[in-house]
């Protein structure tokens, strides 16, 4: 079985090329051509516009302000204004484009998340938090989101900007030019150092966020217990660490997002010292004017200014390479469970269902079936017993393909269980469980729930099927038959209630196999009577698997086996299969 934790250290990784990774979000950009295409756009408009400025205001010192031209002045004063109210309209565009960007990769990357998460299998989340995949969907994705919608049509101005002003600055005088620029280059070496720093602090505050939603996520979902217990302060605890956990971890992160702004401070400060130093030696020789030193000193605000944006912007492109990194890890996971070619018919079993050699393992070294053979015949019962944590689950689990083995190999009617598509494969075997799962909304919608066939009919006509397979006396246990409302998880059912309408919605799908993980556990005798009289009615090609620790609900099965310590063994009779439970009980 694949390993699919999420948060395992993974000493494989290498470095992570930055263009390369913007690369990989083009998938999810599909349809967004023509709004990048105008958001670039308006973006050289307005970056152009603002370098053109500097020119006019030096031309406009020198040539009407000193000579007292104003005139002159007024035009060009009407000719910038009209420069800057076109930039304001084009950065005015340049934001919405990209903000509708940033919002269209949202809503594919959450998709193309959960449509990942969809498919993989059961061992996903048994390795994973439920509430780490929620900050990875939510939280991940908003910083990615944050970065194209805000940051990166900033990113490509600024560095428009800074590399026309570079080259104004270079062209003006190249000797000053060189001395301005200088600071640039300390601060280029200082950022290359460093940014891998901020990734990985930024990497593990995320993860630290995704560990507090887990807390949160766990604590929510066990309320009941935790009140029936009486262990607030357990978890309470659990959360004071996951909380203080990411405070630290957020303070770390403040630091390091932060640590850049200042240093290109600095170097703008150091820019304009030597510009005003320098300048003003030139203009004493006769080799500046005084309006070209304006321009430089505006130029010189023009390449910094945007530098010390781009400290920001570079933090916030950490945070959402970050991001990025912790949601690829989702996107790049394959699921085990991919459907095979048909084999060759000579490999092939003429039993309903068959286990070849088959083993299985969670880990390398936790081997829970080794090289088990049993068949399944059609419209006979079964039932598997053995002691807790024995496999029986697991073999079970193994019969609806929730997991596939380690070795050997399942047919179903004669063909590899692999090779069936999920929906032929969930039609042929149903599986109730023990602590069944409902979806918020009605009866209805549950029982229905994957079940094409009856996806059109009306209520009339689906109560007339739900009648014709006898179950009916389950229906009428709730007053408003198939409207009854549902709440998250069937909060407002009881667990008897929530197993009878799981026990609907697999019958209803007339399955080959239907398989009961201690089904009736959780129901009053009176309905598991009626459950087995249900159970007695189905079809007689249907095969049913038992799992359960009631003898009375296995003594009429045909066939018993006892699963324990790797091995699932034909019982025989209930009296043999009763012997083999207290020898193991005498023996543990």
């Amino acid at each position: 079985m694949n390993n699919y934790a999420l948060n395992k250290p993974d000493s494989r990784k290498k470095k992570v090329n930055i263009w390369r990774s913007l690369q990989r979000f083009t998938p999810f950009l599909v349809g967004e051509k023509k709004r990048l295409l105008l958001a670039m756009l308006a973006v050289f408009i307005n970056a152009g516009l603002n370098l053109l400025a500097p020119v006019l205001i030096g031309h406009t010192v020198d040539a009407y302000i000193l000579t007292k031209q104003y005139s002159g002045v007024l035009t060009f004063s009407i000719i910038l204004l009209t420069m800057y109210v076109v930039a304001l309209i084009a950065n005015y565009f340049q934001t919405m484009f990209m903000g509708t960007v940033g919002q269209h990769l949202l809503f594919n990357l959450r998709n193309a998340i959960f449509s990942k998460i969809q498919s993989l299998p059961v061992a996903f989340f048994n390795q994973n938090k439920a509430g780490d995949l929620i900050s990875r969907i939510n939280n991940d994705t908003d910083k990615l989101n944050q970065f194209f919608s805000q940051s990166i049509h900033q990113f490509i101005a600024n560095v428009i900007t800074i590399i026309g002003a570079g080259i104004f600055i270079v062209t003006i005088n190249w000797r000053l030019g060189l001395a301005t620029l200088a600071p640039a280059l300390l601060l280029l070496i200082f950022t290359r150092i460093i940014s891998p720093w901020i990734k990985r602090t930024n990497a593990a505050n995320l993860k630290t966020i995704g560990g507090l939603s887990a807390e949160i996520s766990e604590s929510l979902d066990n309320f009941k217990v935790i009140v029936a217990f009486n262990r607030r302060d357990y978890f309470r605890r659990k959360f004071h660490i996951a909380n203080e956990t990411n405070y630290h971890s957020a303070i770390s992160v403040g630091i390091a997002n932060n640590t850049l702004t200042p240093a290109y401070g600095l170097a703008s400060n150091l820019a304009q010292i030597i510009v005003i130093g320098y300048g003003l030696y030139l203009i004493s020789i006769g080799s500046f004017t005084l309006g070209i030193l304006i321009s430089f000193l505006t130029y010189v605000s023009r390449f910094y200014d945007p530098l010390k944006q781009m400290a920001t912007i570079w933090s916030n492109f950490q945070t959402a390479l970050a991001g990025w990194d912790r949601i690829n890890d989702i996107l790049s996971l394959r699921s085990d469970l991919s459907v095979t070619p048909v084999i060759e018919r000579g490999l092939q079993s003429d039993a309903l269902l068959e286990f070849r050699n088959v083993s299985f393992r969670y880990a390398p070294d936790k081997e829970v079936l080794r090289q088990i053979n049993f068949r399944l015949e059609p419209g006979k019962t079964y039932a598997l017993v053995g002691p807790t944590g024995g496999g029986k689950t697991t073999t079970a689990s193994l019969i609806a393909r929730l997991y596939d083995p380690s070795e050997g190999t399942i047919f179903l009617h004669g063909q590899d269980l692999h090779s069936y598509e999920t929906r032929d494969r969930v039609q042929r075997i149903g599986f109730i469980l023990q602590e069944p799962f409902l979806f918020t909304g009605t009866i209805r919608d549950n029982i229905l729930y994957g079940n094409d066939k009856y996806k059109n009919y009306n209520n009339e006509q689906l109560a007339t099927i739900i009648k014709e397979a006898g179950l009916e006396t389950l229906l009428i246990r709730f007053d408003e038959g198939l409207e009854t409302k549902i709440a998250t998880n069937g909060g407002t059912l009881s667990l008897g209630q929530k197993q009878l309408v799981a026990f609907i919605r697999a019958v209803l799908r007339n399955p080959d196999i239907l398989i009961l993980d201690e089904a009736t556990a959780n129901i009053d005798t009176v309905t598991e009577q009626l459950l087995e009289e249900i159970l007695d009615k189905l079809p007689a090609k249907t095969t049913k698997v038992i799992i359960a620790h009631r003898l009375n609900t296995i003594a009429n099965a045909d066939e018993i086996f006892f699963v324990n310590g790797g091995d699932v063994i034909c019982a025989g009779s209930m009296a043999n299969a009763l012997d083999m439970l207290l020898h193991e009980k005498r023996a543990s």
